[in-house]
């Protein structure tokens, strides 16, 4: 079947060519049209409360977002002018100030002390802006854009949606520097480890044109997070490189005996098997990531599987058409590699397998209880750059007023008002709380309903529900705010039992306890699909145990290493790093491992199949794994949202240990399991080779 499949391509290159060139148009079309999500808090799973309450802020008040305006050295009258100008702005909803309550001609000294405190400090005074779309929306960050043009250099705008639309600035210009980055210093690796200098070239048109179309191809997903258009491009090269690099090193092993056209039809059918699965691994890996609660990993998950699959197809298509067509420039560009010769490396592994192997353990043991004592932040402003417009807004909020976040509480508008009142004051005297603003407090406080604006009046009250907004003076994903948001829940409950607490903080808190039944559930499902796969394809049942387990060895070195360095990590790499480091990786255990077994059955030994596995493998996994670090590692140095950077050093690390692994430790493994491996697989061995195996474990 393959051998018809790549006699097709050999012969259909030119118009294989053609036809990819031509998909590219509507490809560009969809990667332009395609919506990002700017907002990590909206990828929360739908039915936990913090979420239905958003839903109620947006469904039943109108108001998805909110910011505080704060407004330095500025008389009241200009004030008053400026509200009124930001009170036009597209999807401003409503403005909230005190002359919103209370004639600005009023002294404020009648105004209720609370009140007061809640708009004004010492050296300026503060507004509430609500939107009628959500936090990420289009509209509110275009209405966010729009008000900092209006403000002048004593305004601030602070909260979640001015700091979502600084993320939004600051990631479109990055990312195209992220794909410059990785494909200028992986083709230097690929330039140094390759024979031509012109495969580099033929590389990346064959995996850029396969990015494209996965990039292309997410207008049907509707929308995107940032984070997944961040790093599709970067990881879909780093992963689907080693399947260009198989399939050229093996079209060059056959070129030596066979004209080109013949070569290329058995590279493509050699190698089909190792890609073929190794993808299969990585797809496995990456739909892993769609059993998270936190959906965010279903969107990088889908969107990698699906650039995975994309980059199969361009290997065995799109990419031996270019190799066959260029093949005389390659021929011209030869050059000498700096790859080293691993005849060393391989007398080290066969005359060492147990030491190696003892080892790992060791060092895998030790590093597991470190990785879970590495430190993880959640608080996702602590990701971004400290001199954003947004962040600045928020320190502001918090030295001026000492109030970093706020929680909006929506109740039952069939509690008494004395009811209201008591919860009002209840939340108000929990530890952290600054000030509780709701209806009752304002009528409550010295100013008659009958004065209250009916705009006001319907910003706290709609449909059955009433609006409690509450400021904190703690940072979302800190302990101090955890417990609060525990405690305030509590004394929720006791007055309505279908009383909700949300915003930044609650949210927060539900990412921390989503993040952590992640962690283990995705793990699980990620290995559980790779044994599976690793199982149908080598019929064995201790095959799978042996890559696995050196896979998973090198993931928990890689995630061990930020305790030893002191450093904090972000929450996302600490449950999807796994994920990508297995997928990613496992190709390169599954092509030692086919060509340790294809030795075998040419009738070596254990130690001379691996040998010689090491020395005819070690080019495409040295050359896969050291530009797969090169792709990763300049985002880490290029971007300055840690969240990015934390991510991609981690990734970039962990190409090397697993490459290290697959180079050292995986060959002593099928050196000291070969028995075991031969008792386990179906047919590993014809019988004829029996022999070998016998006389092996006979010296053993």
């Amino acid at each position: 079947m393959m051998v018809k499949f790549g006699k097709k391509i050999v012969k259909f290159r030119v118009p294989i060519l053609i036809l990819s060139i031509l998909l590219l148009i509507p490809s560009a079309l969809g990667y332009l049209h395609t919506r990002i999500n700017y907002d990590v808090l909206t990828y929360l799973p739908d039915n936990i409360e913090t979420m239905k309450g958003q839903d109620i802020l947006v469904n039943d008040f109108g108001t998805g977002a909110f910011s505080m305006f704060i407004v330095d050295g500025m008389e009241d009258k200009d004030v008053s002018k400026l509200k009124q100008k930001i009170e036009k702005v597209d999807h401003v909803k409503e403005v909230i100030w005190y002359d919103s309550i209370a004639d600005i001609s009023m002294p404020k000294s009648m105004l209720p002390t609370k009140v007061y405190d809640a708009f004004n400090s010492e050296t300026g005074t503060m507004m509430a802006i609500f939107f009628d779309e959500g936090t990420s929306s289009d509209g509110t960050m275009e209405a966010i854009s729009e008000i900092r043009s209006l403000a002048g250099e004593q305004c601030f705008l602070s909260g979640m949606s001015a700091v979502v639309t600084d993320t939004k600035e600051l990631a479109e210009k990055e990312t195209p520097l992220y794909v410059l980055i990785a494909v200028v210093l992986a083709m230097i690796v690929l330039g140094l480890t390759m024979e031509s200098f012109f495969v580099p070239i033929l590389f990346m048109l064959s995996i850029g044109i396969a990015i494209v179309y996965n990039l292309g191809s997410n207008y049907f997903m509707g929308e995107i997070s940032y984070i997944t258009q961040a790093l599709a491009a970067v990881l879909q090269l780093g992963v689907t490189m080693d399947f260009s690099i198989f399939l050229l090193h093996r079209y060059q092993e056959e070129k030596v005996n066979k004209s080109n056209e013949d070569a290329m039809v058995s590279a493509i059918c050699l190698t089909s098997t190792s890609i073929l699965s190794s993808s299969l691994t990585t797809i496995a890996g990456f739909l892993a990531m769609c059993t998270m609660s936190l959906t965010l990993g279903a969107d990088i998950g889908i969107v990698m599987a699906k650039g995975v699959a994309l980059g199969v197809i361009s290997t065995l298509t799109i990419l031996p058409a270019l190799i066959m067509y260029f093949d005389k420039i390659i021929e011209k560009r030869r050059h000498p590699v700096i790859t080293p010769h691993m005849h060393k490396v391989a007398a080290v592994v066969t005359k060492h397998p147990k030491r190696i192997i003892m080892i790992f353990v060791v060092i895998a043991l030790v590093f597991f209880r470190a990785q879970s004592l590495t430190s993880v932040y959640y608080t996702l402003t602590d990701s971004l750059p400290q001199d954003l417009t947004g962040i600045a807004g928020t320190n502001k909020l918090d030295e001026d007023f000492g109030m970093p976040s706020f929680h909006f509480v929506i109740i039952n508008d069939n509690m008494s008002s004395a009811q209201k009142k008591s919860l009002a004051d209840e939340l108000n005297n929990v530890e952290g709380i600054k000030s509780t603003l709701c209806y009752e407090k304002f009528v409550g406080g010295g100013i008659p309903e009958s004065a209250v604006p009916d705009s006001a009046a319907e910003l706290f009250r709609s449909n059955g529900h009433e609006l409690m907004m509450i400021t904190t003076e703690y940072k979302p994903g800190t302990d101090e705010m955890n417990t609060q948001v525990q405690r305030m829940n509590k004394i929720i409950k006791r007055y309505d039992a279908d009383g909700i607490l949300t915003g930044e903080g609650a949210m927060t808190k539900d990412l921390i306890t989503t993040s952590a039944h992640d962690f283990n559930s995705t793990s699980v499902f990620s290995i559980l699909a790779v044994f599976l796969i690793i199982v149908i394809t080598f019929k064995s049942i201790s095959i799978p145990f042996l890559l696995v387990l050196s896979i998973e060895g090198a993931i928990m070195v890689n995630l061990g290493i930020p305790y030893f360095t002191g450093s904090v990590i972000p929450f996302i790499a600490s449950i999807v790093l796994g994920t990508i480091q297995l997928g990613a990786t496992v190709d390169y255990a599954i092509l030692m491992t086919t060509r340790f077994h294809e030795e075998r059955l040419n009738g070596l030994s254990p130690h001379d199949a691996a040998a010689t596995a090491i020395e005819t493998c070690a080019p495409s996994i040295i050359t896969s794994g050291l530009s797969f670090f090169a792709a990763t590692i300049g985002l880490y140095f290029v971007s300055r949202i840690d969240l990015i950077r934390g991510l991609c050093l981690l990734i970039s690390r962990g190409a090397i240990i697993s490459m290290l692994v697959i180079l050292f430790v995986l060959p002593a493994m099928l050196i000291l399991f070969a028995p075991i491996i031969r008792k386990t697989t179906y047919h590993w061995l014809d019988d004829s080779k029996e022999s070998v195996d016998i006389e092996v474990q006979e010296k053993s």
